[in-house]
């Protein structure tokens, strides 16, 4: 990880190594924490931070959801989120914002547990790799199932439920492959390990249904740059085998930005390389997130200098 300076902790603005927590903190042990993954992209008019204001609003919603009453408003996050690009004077990063229960109390009840916030901003290239977002990636269907939506709370993104991405990404690392895929307990195609994921099927664009997976922003994203660009897009369930017949394959994310997908389970996609509406779809996006298309400006928030 590429360090910064400082990250801004409950209201202040502290230096990067002094940003430390009790070991008795109690999200450490139970995983009651909900974050966001923003990123940040350079423009001609200076960092702009990519659908800030619907990144927050979901960060707010999954505190809610997990019924955490958070001690700052959500203008006063997104106005962290600028303030910690600023302070540490970067044109392009990730932001992290984590809302936490910290120290004081322990046990599975969170009444009375105090409520913690902070905004880290890092330098944070490709997450699949630069060759992966060139050329696509090879994924497996991971022998783990997506939590359903009566054992998880699947609309919220909070740090607990991510013990299933981490075994879902392992999984797929050492078996020699970028990512998995995960399917649902129906046996249909939910979602990648921290990315929402598209199929292209006779010049259909092709994505699973929200219900059992995170309402992704950048999958919200690509659907209304398709329809914009005249791609016939819907929302359906699909198999696995479904999936190994498509013409394209993609993945989504705050991370991950659109990523090719060219094998799964050692079957190539289509001709096992960057389809035409994979490329399209991609080069319009970093087209926008990099200030490039005015048509979008709505979802760039600048950063003053």
């Amino acid at each position: 990880m590429e360090e910064t300076q400082f990250i801004w902790m409950n209201g202040r603005m502290v230096k990067w190594n002094d940003a430390r927590i009790h070991v008795l903190t109690h999200t450490l042990h139970y995983g009651t924490g909900v974050f966001e993954g923003i990123r940040c992209y350079d423009t001609p008019k200076g960092p702009a931070i990519f659908r800030l204001k619907d990144h927050i609003k979901r960060l707010v919603d999954s505190a809610h959801i997990m019924q955490m009453k958070l001690p700052y408003s959500q203008a006063d996050y997104e106005n962290a989120c600028r303030d910690s690009v600023k302070k540490n004077a970067v044109r392009e990063c990730y932001i992290r914002p984590l809302v936490y229960y910290g120290y004081g109390k322990m046990g599975l009840a969170t009444t009375g547990c105090v409520v913690d916030s902070i905004v880290a901003v890092w330098p944070w290239g490709s997450y699949l790799g630069d060759e992966g977002l060139k050329n696509g990636i090879r994924a497996k269907i991971s022998s783990y199932s997506r939590p359903t939506v009566n054992s998880s709370m699947t609309k919220s993104k909070t740090t607990g439920s991510y013990a299933n991405s981490t075994l879902v990404k392992m999984e797929a690392l050492n078996a020699g492959y970028e990512e998995a895929l995960v399917l649902d307990a129906n046996g249909f195609v939910a979602e990648a390990s921290g990315e929402n994921i598209f199929i292209v099927r006779s010049g259909e664009l092709i994505t699973p249904p929200a219900t059992n997976a995170l309402e992704g922003i950048t999958r919200k994203s690509i659907m209304e740059i398709a329809a914009n660009e005249g791609l016939r897009i819907s929302e359906q369930t699909f198999t696995r085998d479904q999936l190994y017949i498509a013409d394209e394959c993609f993945i989504t994310g705050t991370a991950a930005e659109l990523t090719p997908v060219r094998e799964v389970d050692d079957r190539m996609i289509g001709e096992g390389k960057v389809g035409p509406a994979t490329k399209k779809l991609q080069a319009k996006f970093f087209d926008i997130v990099h200030g490039k298309d005015s048509r979008y400006s709505k979802w760039l928030d600048f950063v003053e200098k």
